[in-house]
């Protein structure tokens, strides 16, 4: 399930034990699109939840490898 915004900057929560201690802090996860920006996001997430954004941190990660019996692959790359 994707969340919808303007320019379809957010592509959905990231629900994980480490996010829901940030949650207490009011600190939220969400995985968003590589070419995002800081500022992108920003507005999108003011946009979306009609919330003032202090901070925007963003990880970019690379894809694990994966393996399927003798096929070897990637998973996407991705930023949070």
């Amino acid at each position: 399930m994707a969340i919808v915004s303007k320019n379809n900057i957010l592509v959905k929560p990231i629900f994980t034990e480490k996010s829901s201690l940030l949650k207490e802090q009011n600190k939220y996860v969400l995985e968003v699109r590589t070419y995002a920006t800081k500022i992108e996001i920003k507005k999108a997430v003011k946009d979306l939840f009609k919330v003032d954004v202090l901070s925007v941190n963003s990880l970019n990660y690379l894809g694990k490898n994966k393996r399927v019996g003798k096929f070897e692959g990637k998973k996407m790359i991705g930023r949070k």
